[in-house]
């Protein structure tokens, strides 16, 4: 492993120590509670769909299947909490990758090194996406054993293909945090506009099949293509997958492109 990469990686340490506690503890906890809604279906049920509104429950998916193991993970864990933790640990990290070293004034001293700028941006965004699959592969492990520890029943390949889904839609959204910070070199900036584009990003694609307007709009929605396929009912959207992938690949080289050619001092 490249030494700026390993430099990266216990950079991160400490900050991905606590997401990956704080993710894993949310979707083991959770996850924990279902042998009291499938021992009360008929109650869990109606509570779900009389205690929020049309709005509420079409942006928490739906909550109409929430007594089956595969509903009950859709809804609780992989439609909106687990990803929005996941994301925010995202942005936090991939934040401490270019802008937040270059407002601190160390950035400049890393670029005097004799490694190309590509290189360096290329070796911290390799440390970004090694971090996020670890604490992928540690959160699915803690879902998979809570899943078994109360019989779901869902299949490990459907879980696994919900998690990869997960992981690919954190880091695009990972990835845009950085090429923000590429490009600007602003910390606020690339938290702004990652979070303003996570959230109405999901609120369009939870709107889309109600509001006409908004399904075009929702083409340009990571959730759509992130949930649209239901991984936990039909295993591996393939193609929605790689649409994810390949607007992951787009941002990085604009990251590549723009870190570059930019002046930063130095």
């Amino acid at each position: 492993m490249p030494t700026l990469m390993r430099k990266t990686l216990r950079d991160y340490r400490r900050a991905l120590i606590g997401w990956t506690v704080g993710i894993c503890a949310f979707a083991g906890g959770y996850t924990s509670f279902f042998p009291q809604i499938r021992a009360n279906p008929d109650l869990y049920s109606q509570a779900a769909m009389t205690k929020y509104p049309d709005g509420i429950r079409r942006l928490l998916g739906g909550l109409e299947d929430i007594t089956s193991g595969a509903g009950f993970l859709q809804a609780i864990i992989y439609q909106f909490f687990l990803p929005l933790l996941f994301i925010m640990c995202a942005v936090a990290v991939a934040n401490r990758a270019i802008a937040a070293p270059e407002e601190s004034g160390t950035l400049e001293l890393t670029l005097t090194l004799p490694i190309s700028r590509s290189r360096l941006l290329l070796e911290r965004y390799a440390a970004l996406a090694l971090a996020l699959f670890a604490v992928a592969v540690v959160s699915f492990l803690v879902v998979l054993l809570a899943a078994s520890a109360v019989d779901l029943g869902v299949p490990v390949g459907r879980i696994l293909a919900a998690h990869l889904g997960l992981f690919l839609l954190v880091l695009l959204f990972g990835t845009l945090t950085l090429t923000v910070g590429a490009i600007t070199g602003r910390k606020a900036l690339a938290l702004a506009v990652t979070g303003g584009y996570a959230v109405a990003s999901y609120v369009v694609n939870a709107l889309a099949k109600d509001v006409q307007v908004m399904d075009w709009l929702s083409r340009l929605s990571p959730f759509r293509y992130y949930s649209e396929g239901t991984p936990l009912f039909s295993g591996v959207p393939v193609v929605d997958y790689l649409v994810l992938l390949a607007g992951t690949l787009v941002l990085a080289m604009t990251a590549v492109l723009s870190f570059d050619r930019r002046d930063v001092g130095v």
